[in-house]
């Protein structure tokens, strides 16, 4: 069974993918984290990002792997390396070249076949996987996604207003809409949940109750 959460930045995709996934027995498939590695070794070879063929040689040639909480690059264990704010700078290179999505696409499937999966990301009912049994489109207000990263930008020791963060959440979901390749959009037959007023706990609860629906067995 494969269950995509699909939807915007700061909804809590991540997090409630992983603990469903926890939850249910089932592999986590962490794309982010996939076309971080990806960035992580553009960097770490100084690659020209604006020369398309460079990024594209660097992604064909480089082993990213998962394994439980872990992500691997080329056999390396880089799961807080990937998480820097110097590879969140240039990770947009990645995920918006039509030649390395389309190759993160065909390891994300190489990754999933055979396994019961969860899986999020911008794309993953869309396009990725459009035949999963379960698709969620995760969604929450601009207000409460601001709040959310608030009070995260206050946990890490770093200060911003209100209005700068729910500015910034607001382009990025512009941009994430209208992105050339992997744009944001909802499955059609998607299932939309707003996280607006939830915890995380109940969020997965919901989640949780719907994938049994759709596989009693579990």
């Amino acid at each position: 069974m494969i269950i995509t959460i699909d939807g915007p930045a700061g909804a809590g995709k991540s997090t409630v993918a992983k603990l469903l996934a926890q939850r249910l027995g089932f592999f986590f498939l962490d794309t982010g984290a996939m076309y971080r590695a990806v960035a992580l070794a553009g960097l770490r070879q100084g690659i020209d990002w604006t020369v398309p063929d460079q990024l594209t040689q660097l992604a064909a040639n480089v082993q990213v792997d998962l394994d439980g909480d872990r992500v691997l690059l080329d056999g390396q264990d880089v799961s807080h390396a990937i998480r820097s704010s110097q590879v969140t700078a240039v990770t947009r290179h990645v995920a918006d070249s039509p030649q390395v999505r389309q190759l993160m696409v065909d390891l994300q499937r190489r990754l999933a076949a055979g396994k019961n999966v969860v899986t999020e990301g911008r794309d993953q009912g869309t396009l990725v996987f459009p035949n999963a049994e379960l698709k969620v489109f995760l969604t929450a207000s601009p207000e409460e996604r601001a709040r959310r990263r608030l009070r995260d930008l206050a946990a890490q020791g770093e200060s911003a207003t209100f209005e700068q963060v729910l500015q910034a959440i607001t382009q990025r979901d512009q941009q994430d809409a209208q992105r050339p390749v992997g744009a944001m959009r909802r499955a059609t037959d998607a299932i939309e949940l707003c996280t607006d007023g939830l915890t995380i706990e109940q969020v997965v609860d919901r989640l949780e109750l719907l994938a049994r629906q759709r596989l009693p067995k579990l």
